[in-house]
C-alpha cells in the first residue's frame, strides 16, 4: 500500500502546481548559481517533506490504535469509501467549513509565509517548505486517509514522506521551467487523477475486506492467530 503514496505523489503534483505553484514560482532561489539554487529548493522539500511525515506520523498513531482494537480492516473499508466519496460527490466535502479558529490559524500561516518569502536566508526555504506542508490540499487530504490505515506511527510517516517525494520531480522542474506542463499532456494527467484516487480506494476497500490475497488483501490477524492456536 505504501506504492499507492507514491503514485499520489506523482500524479497528484500536477494538482499541486495549481495549488502550491505560485509559492514555488516565488521561491527567492539563486538563479545566477544552478548548484546553489537547486540545493535551496532542496531544502525547501526537505520542510515540506518533514512536515507530511509529522502529520503521517499523527495519522498512523491513530491508525496504530485501530490495529491494535482490531478495527484495522474496518477503518481501510472506510478509508477507501471516504475517498471514492471525495471524487464522486466532491461538492459535499467543499461544504464542510472550517470554524473560525481553524480558519484563523490558515490565514495566520499564509500571512507567515508571505514574509518569509520576502527573506533570502540560508533558512528560509526549509521555514517556507515546511509552512507550506500545513496549507489545506484535497489531495493531502486523500494521503492523509492512506496513513489512517496503517498499523503505525512509522508506516504513517512514511507513508506521507513517500507522498511528498512524488511530488519532487515535477515541482522542482516548474521552478526551473515553468509551467512546461500545459495543453493536452497537462489535461489529460488532471482526468487521469480521480481515476487513480478511485482505484487506490478500491484497493483500500479489497484490503480491508481480508480476502487473503498476499500483499494485496492479507487475511485479518485475529483469523491467523486463530488459525495457529487451532494447529497447535
Amino acid at each position: 500500500m505504501l506504492i499507492s503514496a507514491l503514485i499520489f505523489g506523482l500524479l497528484g503534483s500536477f494538482h499541486c502546481i495549481g495549488m502550491c505553484g505560485p509559492i514555488a514560482f516565488m521561491l527567492p532561489i539563486d538563479r545566477q548559481h544552478k548548484t546553489k539554487g537547486f540545493l535551496q529548493v532542496m531544502i525547501y522539500h526537505l520542510g515540506r517533506l518533514l512536515t507530511y511525515a509529522f502529520i503521517g506520523l499523527l495519522f498512523g498513531l491513530l491508525g496504530k490504535g485501530f490495529y491494535f482494537f482490531g478495527f484495522q480492516q474496518q477503518i481501510s473499508i472506510i478509508v477507501g469509501v471516504l475517498m471514492i466519496l471525495f471524487i464522486l460527490f466532491p461538492r459535499i466535502f467543499h461544504k464542510i467549513n472550517f470554524s473560525n479558529k481553524v480558519s484563523g490559524i490558515f490565514f495566520n500561516l499564509k500571512n507567515t509565509l508571505g514574509k518569509e518569502l520576502k527573506k533570502k536566508r540560508n533558512d528560509t526555504f526549509f521555514t517556507i517548505g515546511f509552512l507550506n506542508g500545513f496549507l489545506p490540499c484535497g489531495l493531502v487530504y486523500m494521503a492523509l486517509f492512506g496513513a489512517l490505515a496503517t498499523r503505525n506511527a512509522l508506516e504513517g510517516s512514511l507513508y506521507m514522506f513517500l507522498f511528498g517525494l512524488g511530488t519532487i520531480p515535477l515541482m522542482t522542474s516548474v521552478v526551473f521551467l515553468g509551467n512546461f506542463a500545459k495543453g493536452g499532456l497537462k489535461k489529460s494527467i488532471q482526468k487521469a487523477i480521480p481515476y487513480v484516487v478511485v482505484f487506490i480506494g478500491l484497493l483500500f476497500i479489497v484490503r480491508g475486506l481480508g480476502l487473503g490475497i498476499p500483499y494485496v488483501s492479507p487475511k485479518p490477524i485475529l483469523d491467523i492467530v486463530s488459525n495457529n492456536t487451532s494447529c497447535r
